[in-house]
């Protein structure tokens, strides 16, 4: 019964004619950078954060979260038109997709994207808004000690959730822990790796080296790659409602992968990305109806089972952020320095102090879902024309925005010459094959990390064993230590390069 109190709640914040437009503004936005190549959520959210300062946090926060789930949707577009993933998630959905483009059946692929997603979003709102409660109380049990090794356990689950090299995750991790640390310290006052900047005194902007890693760094690799000419189905793009066969074979796909992102997206460094891989292996391991079109070749279970994960992912990886305060990944990250910025602490108090942002931002979820299908499928033909924009047009437009976004943060040039910077940093890390991810979680996490070992090695007068002799601490640490033994298995090793490799 408090659960519908809650949602009611909810849906009069998010049905509210304010709420409604930044949803529709987010969903529409997020569609847009889902489509086009090479601008993914995070770099996006990056540019948006400055433009959040005029707005009141619950349109804010409904706004940027509307464009995390939106460019899920909007990337498949692409992945199934043209074989570009327009977003990181999508990259498994245009093995499928395009193979069905390819063969005339791209109406067929898109539909059964966005019903997948929107069946896959809604359940997991639905997930959220049942978890989220139980978790928020739990996370009152939580002292300096256990959020200490709350984040260490995080930390860890981002490097061993990260795609790619351990080794390169895990310098990602530390290089963002020591930028953290670029700050007056809060016990001595004293400024710590300042170099007598007076600027840097306060620490690094967020919003610089966000915009600068994922923002710069994103179009100058974009501009350094060649054109790549390649079929638009634009003429293909009919009869978008699937055939009886097609529902068959991609509701259990559907179901599965729905079930898998809710549980993947919780956990850290997981979220949409690992969520859409491992349901991609998984339909691939499990058996099809018989005389179905072979994997790679345009099975609608290669694009219903992913899509369907990643939004459920996209949706899940709330939980954390809303209920603890820790980001599972860099879009999080990102949420949480919004709420920042409006002066909210992300936590478990979110839930108890402000209600209606809670629960608002949870049911303008499904608003979103609703709105993100009546936008994806009948203005197909919108999305289409717009991947015809030459990317030379776009790229000057975008920095412009970018610029004039982090110029106006303290009204001075220190951010503009900061983000830049890290625009190149950005470059040699996609260069050197680093995912930049997890510098954001490790930036975000350490002076939080910092600030709760401080405060609970005060509070047991300097004994370390605080950590391991408090239960839920211990229990936490614990798991960090199996995930860091699991992980170093040579066969799980071997399985782990493996999901990542099959979806190159």
């Amino acid at each position: 019964m408090e659960l519908l109190n809650n949602l009611a709640l909810g849906f009069g914040v998010a049905l509210s004619l304010t709420n409604l437009l930044y949803a529709l503004m987010g969903a529409l936005l997020g569609t847009l950078i889902g489509v086009l190549p090479g601008l993914g959520p995070v770099a996006t959210i990056a540019m948006l954060l400055p433009s959040i300062y005029a707005l009141d946090a619950t349109p804010a926060l409904i706004m940027l979260a509307g464009i995390y789930y939106g460019a899920q949707y909007g990337g498949s577009t692409t992945a199934i038109l043209i074989n570009v993933p327009g977003e990181s998630a999508s990259v498994v959905t245009a093995i499928d997709g395009y193979a069905m483009a390819r063969r005339g059946r791209a109406g067929a692929a898109l539909a059964a994207a966005g019903l997948g997603s929107f069946f896959a979003g809604s359940v997991a709102t639905l997930i959220v808004a049942a978890f989220a409660p139980p978790l928020t109380e739990l996370a009152f049990k939580f002292g300096p000690a256990e959020y200490f090794s709350l984040m260490v356990l995080g930390l860890i689950g981002a490097v061993v959730l990260a795609s790619g090299s351990l080794v390169k995750a895990i310098a990602m991790i530390l290089l963002g822990l020591l930028l953290g640390q670029i700050n007056t310290d809060v016990i001595s006052g004293v400024p710590r790796y300042s170099f007598d900047v007076p600027e840097l005194t306060d620490g690094i902007g967020f919003v610089a080296i966000a915009m600068g890693v994922f923002g710069f760094g994103e179009i100058i690799m974009n501009l350094s790659r060649p054109a790549e000419h390649r079929e638009v189905f634009t003429k293909d793009v009919k009869g978008l409602w699937p055939t009886l066969d097609d529902f068959k074979s991609a509701y259990p796909a559907v179901l599965r992968g729905t079930a898998l992102g809710s549980v993947l997206g919780v956990l850290p460094g997981g979220g949409a990305l690992l969520a859409s891989f491992a349901a991609y292996t998984l339909e691939k391991k499990t058996r099809g109806r018989p005389g179905e079109v072979p994997f790679g070749q345009g099975n609608i279970r290669g694009i219903a089972g992913p899509e369907s994960a990643n939004n459920a992912g996209a949706q899940t990886s709330f939980i954390p952020m809303l209920t603890l305060g820790i980001p599972p990944n860099a879009v999080m990250a990102l949420m949480v320095g919004a709420m920042t910025i409006k002066g909210i602490q992300p936590g478990p108090q979110v839930m108890t102090s402000n209600p209606q942002l809670f629960w608002g931002l949870i049911a303008s979820m499904w608003v979103g879902n609703l709105m993100l299908i009546v936008l994806n499928l009948p203005l197909i033909g919108m999305w289409i024309k717009l991947l015809t924009v030459p990317y030379r047009f776009l790229y000057p437009a975008i920095l412009s925005f970018c610029c004039i976004g982090l110029y106006t943060l303290n009204n001075n040039n220190f951010d503009v010459f900061m983000a830049a910077i890290f625009g190149v940093v950005g470059v040699v890390f996609y260069k050197l094959g680093c995912e930049p991810a997890p510098l954001l979680l490790g930036f975000i996490l350490g002076p939080m990390m910092e600030e709760n070992l401080r405060r609970a090695l005060l509070l047991s007068r300097g004994d370390w064993t605080t950590f391991v002799t408090r239960p839920l601490s211990a229990a936490l640490l614990l798991a960090a230590v199996a995930m860091i033994v699991v992980v170093t298995m040579p066969s799980i090793k071997r399985k782990r390069e493996e999901a990542f490799q099959e979806a190159d």
